[in-house]
């Protein structure tokens, strides 16, 4: 099928000038779990980019301007876009914030053309809204979101020329595109000539329709159709939500929305792949909209869209006037989630199924941040290489196939110490090690005591491996030497001198 994408860049930062007043036309950084999501182009031209930390991004512009990443404002200010796109062209389905798809043919045939009608939704926005768009038409969404990034019409037809030389990173799955680069499949066309059993097989569902994206075939071959009514959950408040007021009630009654949905959906072996969010107040004014996914929507993944989509909806200057009072979700597209059988050595789906509630139902009563995941990232210690995510949130490893000059080699240390272990490392005259500038020893290390326990001997070391960061700047310098010392008790472990001092920051199997 035809699609049209409506893609409006760097969204964040222009929901932040719209919502909030910070001026877009200045360099302004969005910030998601300390590194940058989106950036201004007056941060772009200064050096920042996308995924940055935050105290590298202020080094490279001094003068920035950072905010904090806040999906319902990025919702509520994409309302009025969607809404001037539906005065020009009906249908319209929610990506994301910042993003909207469409069918190509209703609006080609009605202003002349792809092209023609391309233009006339850029121009409906910038009247309407003030706000840049750029269009993208091809095969299915995701040819399309891709289209509307590069600006460009793909011609009928072409989608698969138009996808085969991009990188694999294009199909927005981290995990399955870092396997994927590892088994030295780097571009869309590589992936697309897999066959697609042996995807199947090996990858899981997930990769299998990542698969036909990458092939550029159409989507509708996955059969999404529109379930039959029991599928739809409704939840009728006793208390409207009013709007501004009692949006984080709203919330609750999202996440448990979310999961009867998940649920019930779980039960016909179905998983979701276009929602529909209907919401009617006390007056009878209806609300509706649909969120598309090119995956399969969790329970996080509805609740999170229910929950910008109420914010969207509430805190607008032109929402409703009175409270919600009923919600309803309504799967429009379902596919029949093969991930769903049972696991070769038992039903190990239940129990993690299970495991997952239990932890999304933590969240809804402690917050989101009372759960929380490690993801492994790049750098030159293994302490600072543990970044803690929240519970569904998305875990994408950063820079972990950078070079990083300086680093440990393997193996990393299985135990790596919040707070590292005071320790002392001596030579075999009892005085304490030392390195110098040229790397060398005062004497190589015979025995190790941490923190008030007895000295050990020393069996093996090697190192040192020196590391010496941020040497231009006096406050944030530092430099360290890094020893792997294996004990005589059969222990091996990572010990680090730095500033005369040493200390033990892990612990090798």
């Amino acid at each position: 099928m035809r699609t049209m994408v409506v893609w409006c860049p760097d969204w964040p930062v222009v929901a932040a000038e719209i919502v909030d007043g910070y001026p877009a036309d200045q360099p302004v950084a969005v910030l998601h779990a300390n590194r940058v999501l989106a950036t201004s182009p007056t941060a772009r031209a200064e050096g920042v980019r996308r995924g940055l930390r935050k105290r590298e991004a202020q080094g490279r512009c001094p003068h920035l301007i950072v905010l904090e990443h806040d999906p319902g404002r990025d919702t509520r200010a994409f309302e009025p876009v969607l809404m001037a796109v539906e005065e020009v062209a009906p249908g319209v389905e929610t990506l994301r914030p910042g993003a909207c798809a469409l069918a190509a043919r209703g609006p080609a045939r009605f202003y002349g053309g792809e092209a023609a009608a391309a233009e006339r939704l850029v121009e409906q926005i910038a009247q309407r809204c003030d706000v840049e768009a750029q269009v993208g038409v091809a095969e299915g969404t995701f040819a399309a979101g891709l289209a509307a990034r590069a600006g460009v019409l793909v011609p009928a037809g072409e989608t698969a020329a138009f996808l085969q030389d991009l990188s694999i990173t294009a199909l927005g799955r981290p995990a399955l595109a870092d396997l994927l680069r590892r088994l030295g499949i780097h571009t869309l066309r590589e992936f697309a000539a897999l066959p697609a059993p042996d995807v199947l097989a090996r990858f899981g569902f997930d990769a299998a329709l990542a698969h036909r994206l990458a092939g550029g075939r159409d989507e509708r071959p996955l059969a999404p159709r529109r379930p039959p009514v029991d599928l739809d959950v409704t939840e009728t408040f006793d208390e409207p939500v009013e709007p501004v007021e009692r949006v984080d009630a709203a919330a609750f009654a999202a996440r448990a929305l979310a999961e009867r949905l998940h649920e019930r959906l779980g039960e016909q072996g179905l998983a979701c792949t276009r929602l529909g969010i209907e919401a009617t107040t006390v007056t009878g004014q209806e609300l509706l909209r649909v969120w598309r996914h090119d995956g399969l929507l969790s329970v996080n993944a509805i609740a999170d869209r229910l929950r910008w989509q109420l914010d969207g909806w509430l805190k607008r200057k032109d929402g409703p006037t009175s409270g919600i009072r009923r919600l309803r979700l309504v799967p429009e597209g379902v596919v029949e989630h093969l991930g769903l059988q049972p696991g070769l050595w038992g039903e190990a789906g239940e129990e993690r199924d299970r495991a997952h509630r239990a932890l999304t139902r933590v969240q809804g009563l402690l917050g989101p941040d009372a759960v929380l995941t490690a993801v492994l990232d790049g750098g030159r210690a293994d302490s600072s290489r543990i970044r803690l995510v929240a519970f569904g949130d998305e875990r994408v490893a950063r820079g972990t196939d950078a070079p990083w000059p300086g680093g440990l080699p393997s193996p990393s240390p299985a135990t790596v110490y919040p707070v590292p272990l005071p320790a002392v490392v001596a030579d075999a005259e009892g005085r304490m090690v030392r390195v110098s500038g040229r790397l060398e020893l005062s004497g190589a290390p015979a025995t190790v005591r941490i923190g008030d326990g007895q000295p050990v001997g020393v069996v093996a070391w090697g190192g040192p491996w020196p590391v010496d960061e941020r040497w231009w700047d006096d406050e944030g310098a530092r430099r360290r030497a890094r020893f792997q010392l294996q004990l005589a008790d059969e222990r091996a472990i990572l010990a680090v001198l730095e500033d005369g001092t040493w200390h033990v920051e892990g612990l090798y199997d």
